[in-house]
């Protein structure tokens, strides 16, 4: 039997649809609606939580409160939450990147989307209750082809192109999850326990 996970805060054009034993929450059908009950991958929206928050002023009012909330579910059901690396959110949390398991068996790793498939460097932390037998981490050989960087910013040029520099990936790019990480994502889910 095929363990169902749910996924919070999904895009409408979401890999995780395809996936087996997935219940999907995109922003039209409201994460918040989630009653539990299965473990949860969590992607809340990061803007007001990143290093670029002071820019995120198209955010609506109710957006930040999202981390937390998502936070709490992953604690509530079992499951892992994803943030990029420089998120705020961990430590409003009171969550330690790195640090012993929380209260709630909680713990942060990093990990770099680039070894699931992504063109660029995506430094991500989880935060994970409910398992610590995660599956195998991939080690991808080789280097980024593209850079995800603030606007404005010199980019890294690690495979340079004629110019110097590697292009940035697509907003949309830098926004979606490669399929091999939604995979391992939904992977680490199935093997939570409800805490």
């Amino acid at each position: 039997m095929v363990i169902p996970v749910a996924v919070l805060f999904a895009r409408e054009d979401s890999i995780y649809k395809t996936l087996s034993g997935t219940d999907v929450y995109d922003e039209p059908r409201d994460a918040r609606t989630f009653t539990g009950g299965c473990p949860i991958v969590a992607h809340p929206p990061c803007r007001t939580w990143g290093c670029l928050k002071a820019f995120a002023t198209a955010a609506p009012a109710h957006e930040h409160a999202l981390g937390p909330w998502a936070i709490d579910q992953v604690r509530r059901n079992g499951g892992v939450l994803e943030h990029p690396r420089g998120s705020t959110l961990f430590r409003e949390c009171g969550i330690v990147p790195g640090g012993l398991p929380d209260e709630w068996g909680g713990i942060t790793i990093e990990v770099d989307q680039f070894h699931w498939g992504h063109k660029a460097r995506k430094r991500t932390l989880l935060y994970i209750v409910g398992t610590r037998n995660l599956p195998p981490i991939p080690h991808r050989p080789g280097k980024p082809t593209h850079v995800i960087d603030r606007p404005g910013r010199a980019r890294k040029a690690e495979r340079p192109n004629s110019a110097g520099l590697l292009p940035w990936v697509s907003h949309r790019e830098r926004e979606a999850t490669p399929p091999a990480f939604a995979e391992w994502l939904v992977e680490v889910a199935r093997r939570c326990k409800r805490v």
